[in-house]
């Protein structure tokens, strides 16, 4: 599984240890930035293209980090194709891929710890999307909603 993942200032240390445990779980990891900390950098510049590569299937799953989670679930749901989701509890991780076919986890980087986001990560990616017929006909009505 290909695994993007993009941060700004306020995820960069999270991001660091996200994509370590990543490589260390034999993931393949496509990391969208910020390469170095800046703190007047701004999330957009960097999630955008991690939602875009999800869009158009560069990557299998993306994890966006900004400080609070907020402006990453935000910014990514803009892209069409892309389902995003903050996310602050394990099962959220995994009913939104279930359930949703969630494929973007959001994280906040000043709220979420280290221990804790690597386990949010890990019920996100191994989870899969049910293909329920009801999750299935909830997911065309999304659908249907970004292609107006």
């Amino acid at each position: 599984m290909t695994v993007g993942i993009a941060a700004d200032h306020g995820g960069f240390k999270l991001k660091k240890t996200i994509v370590k445990m990543l490589l260390e779980s034999n993931y393949e990891v496509v990391d969208f930035g910020n390469s170095h900390l800046d703190e007047n950098d701004d999330y957009p510049d960097f999630i955008i293209p991690l939602a875009r590569a999800i869009a158009t299937n560069t990557v299998n799953r993306g994890i966006a980090i900004c400080g609070s989670g907020v402006g990453a679930a935000i910014v990514s749901n803009k892209i069409v194709g892309v389902r995003a989701a903050l996310v602050n509890d394990c099962f959220s991780a995994h009913q939104g891929v279930e359930d949703d076919d969630m494929n973007l986890i959001c994280l906040g980087g000043r709220i979420t710890g280290f221990a804790v986001a690597q386990e949010y990560v890990n019920a996100f990616l191994r989870a899969e999307f049910s293909g329920a017929e009801r999750h299935l006909r909830r997911l065309e009505k999304v659908k249907a909603v970004e292609k107006r």
